[in-house]
Formats: structure tokens, C-alpha cells, sequence
């Protein structure tokens, strides 16, 4: 890369047009909150395709000032239904816009288009409180960030040596439900990226996420024999009695390694109480700090998956793995983290790191090799529940700190190349 354009964050800052884009991005406030709610009265769960259609053409409109937005066809998934069989899920496309491939520094900006709400949900209708708070499906989590994304990338856009850095956005529309399709998507733009910003909702206190727990998704499915229970119970084997031992023994996990979680999520099967039920699937979710103990998990889901194959008459399969593996503080996190924070103090934001137990897309880009921030959205909470909400005096800071973050990357101030050295 070319020599550093700048010496500090002061000299930065104190360039015109770095100035004069922060001055616009605060500018942009109104705009912004506007465009979020307008968005959050699009129903897109992750299973609504009409939706999710909708959002996409909004989306292809807003975001292409930034360049040509192309359409990325996604593979089907695979799942288990609850008679036990595997079952193919197919995905709407994703959205990508690149822009100058070629450049020293290389930036990957990613994103969701899809919710947790179904059509069918309450809640669906957001508002804009008095005392200054979005309240709605996806302000914060996470229409709400694509706006702020697309203000910082479109305000970068017009500094003069925006040539020195090049960006791909990725906005995928099944995050919500673990990235099934768009994971691979993910990763290769991982391995091309130096660096990764991600738009989850920042804390409510404005608060960063550093590190991440993994996470892992299973579905146990046991199948037993079908008997009359009143003429030939003994002949039977109760593949639910099976389903609800296993959940017991997953469950028992929790506490005996520190960090590592394990929530049964549902048992399905059974039918008519005088027959036998021969199907049963178990879901629950693992969550786990480091590799370490994702493999710890990993080989105790497995011996209890062999303990239920070993009962007399029960055969036992596990579907899943960890489809977000853990996101450590690596000496290269770190360092990211260090930058962001002093761009921070330096826009005189005061923002604290702390890790999650909740995962997202900056996981799997962090798994590609990719150090990221992943919480660049506004600040907001409640997330996942008709109590959702973001700060609206975020969205304009949350902007600025992201450009100015660009800004920093591209003038070589801070040298994202050397996070992947």
C-alpha cells in the first residue's frame, strides 16, 4: 500500500472532506430513520419468500449509488422434518455489490435482510416514540444497520482517495436461521477480505461486541417400533421416551465445562396415546467460547447419540454442526478493536467492548481468516421479541463512526492489511 495519507485520527479528521462527510452523515439522521421504518413494514422472515422479494427490490434500489447490484443465486439447504426425514429448503438470492477489486486494501461489509417475525406475527406495524425511540420488527436487528451501512459506504464514496480501498457488501436474507445457504458465500468473501464490518445492533449503551461464543445446531432423530399398546405394548419401543432421555442427558451438560451451553429447543413425534410412537426428533443448540470447547461438545453430544443407539431397539442419527463457530479475541481482533475504539474517542463517542454469547455473520467471516467488527448498526435491544427497539440519536454516530472507519482503512492510517500478515 501506499504511504499513510495521515499521521493521527486528528489529522484525519481535520481533513475537509472527512469533515465535511461527518457533517452530511448527521445531516442524514431524519433520512435515515425514515428509510428504516419504511423497511420494517416489510415483512421479510426468513420464510416469508414474498417478503423477503419485496425487501430485496428496496434494498437493490437504496444500494445502488454504491455501484451495480448483483443478484446471488443461493443453494438449497437441508433439514429434518419432524417425521425424520431430510427435507430441501430453498433460499431467495442474496444482494452483492463489489466495488474496486483491484484495490491494495480490501473491505467486506456484510448484512440481513430477513427477521425472526413471520407474516402471521403481531408484530408488524413499527413507530417512531416520542422519546426518541424506533420501535418496530428488524429497527435494530438489523434494517435499521443496512441503513446505516449504506449512508457510511455511499458518504466514503466521496472522498478523494476512496481508489485506495475496495468493498464487497453481502446481503443475505437467511441469517436469522444460521445462514444455511448463504454460508458459503460467507466464507469466500472472508478468505478475499482484509478486514470485515458487520451491522448487528450496537448495545443499548452504545456499547461493541469483541468476541463471540459459537454456535452449533443439531437435530437428533430416534426411531423406535410402533405397537398397539394395548395388544402388543411390550413389541413396542417408545422412540418420544428415547427423545425426552436424550434431552435429559444433553441438558446435564451445562455447567460441566465453563462457557459451554446446551438448550433443548423442542422434541418432536408422538401421536394417539394407544400407539407406540416410533419417531421422535430432538433440536437443541450448542453454544461454546473457543474451539477447544466446541470440540469438547462435540465428542459429548456423540457419546450420548451412541448411548441412545446402544437401547434396545432404538436407532439414533445426528444431523447439524456448529454453522458459527466461535469468534476468539485473537492479537488481530484485538488490534481491530483497539482502532475502532480510538476512531471512536476521536469522533468523541465513548464506546466499551465487551464479548456475547449471541453469534452472527462476523463468526463466520472471523472463521474465513476475516477480523471484524460486527456490531456497527445503531444501538438498540430486546432483540428477537415484540419489544424490539433502536436509539434513533444512534444512527447518524453509528454512521460516522463507520466512515470514518473507511476513511482510516483506505488512507492507511490504520494498515488492515497487516491483520492478515
Amino acid at each position: 500500500m501506499h504511504r499513510a495519507l495521515f499521521a493521527s485520527i486528528e489529522d484525519l479528521l481535520a481533513d475537509p472532506a472527512v469533515s465535511e462527510g461527518l457533517a452530511r452523515l448527521d445531516d442524514r439522521a431524519d433520512e435515515m430513520i425514515e428509510t428504516t421504518l419504511a423497511w420494517s413494514r416489510i415483512n421479510s422472515g426468513s420464510r416469508e419468500n414474498g417478503g423477503l422479494a419485496r425487501m430485496a427490490e428496496g434494498l437493490k434500489a437504496a444500494f445502488s449509488s454504491l455501484g451495480p447490484v448483483e443478484t446471488v443465486s443461493l443453494g438449497a439447504s437441508r433439514r429434518v422434518t419432524a417425521a425424520g426425514a431430510m427435507e430441501e429448503v430453498f433460499h431467495p438470492p442474496a444482494l452483492r455489490v463489489r466495488q474496486r477489486p483491484d484495490a491494495p486494501v480490501q473491505v467486506a461489509l456484510t448484512g440481513h435482510f430477513d427477521t425472526v417475525f413471520p407474516a402471521s406475527h403481531p408484530f408488524q406495524n413499527p413507530i417512531l416514540r416520542p422519546d426518541g425511540v424506533l420501535h418496530g420488527p428488524g429497527v435494530a436487528d438489523m434494517k435499521g444497520g443496512l441503513v446505516v451501512m449504506q449512508a457510511a459506504l455511499e458518504m466514503f464514496e466521496t472522498l478523494p482517495f476512496k481508489d485506495r480501498l475496495g468493498f464487497e457488501v453481502l446481503l443475505s436474507p437467511d441469517e436469522e436461521i444460521g445462514s444455511p445457504a448463504s454460508a458459503p458465500f460467507l466464507a469466500e468473501l472472508g478468505h478475499r477480505a482484509h478486514v470485515g464490518m458487520t451491522y448487528e445492533p450496537g448495545l443499548p449503551d452504545g456499547g461493541l461486541v469483541d468476541a463471540r461464543k459459537g454456535s452449533a445446531i443439531f437435530a437428533l432423530i430416534l426411531k423406535g417400533r410402533s405397537a398397539h399398546v394395548g395388544r402388543a405394548f411390550d413389541e413396542g419401543r417408545n422412540a418420544v421416551l428415547a427423545g425426552a432421555q436424550a434431552a435429559l442427558a444433553l441438558s446435564a451438560l451445562n455447567g460441566q465445562r465453563d462457557g459451554v451451553t446446551v438448550n433443548i429447543g423442542a422434541i418432536e413425534g408422538g401421536g394417539p396415546v394407544n400407539v407406540v410412537p416410533d419417531i421422535a426428533v430432538v433440536r437443541f443448540n450448542v453454544r461454546a467460547p473457543d474451539e477447544e470447547a466446541a470440540a469438547w461438545s462435540l465428542a459429548e453430544v456423540n457419546k450420548i447419540v451412541a448411548d441412545m443407539a446402544a437401547l434396545d431397539g432404538i436407532a439414533a442419527a445426528l444431523n447439524g454442526g456448529f454453522t458459527r463457530p466461535p469468534k476468539p479475541l485473537t492479537p488481530a481482533q484485538k488490534r481491530l478493536v483497539d482502532w475502532t475504539g480510538n476512531l471512536a474517542r476521536g469522533l468523541g463517542q465513548v464506546v466499551r467492548f465487551a464479548p456475547s454469547g449471541g453469534v452472527c455473520e462476523g463468526n463466520n467471516l472471523a472463521a474465513a481468516g476475516c477480523p471484524n467488527i460486527d456490531t456497527l448498526g445503531p444501538c438498540g435491544g430486546a432483540l428477537h421479541s415484540e419489544d424490539e427497539f433502536a436509539i434513533a440519536a444512534s444512527f447518524a454516530p453509528r454512521a460516522q463512526l463507520s466512515f470514518l472507519m473507511l476513511a482510516a482503512f483506505a488512507s492507511g492510517l490504520h494498515d488492515v492489511r497487516e491483520l492478515r500478515s
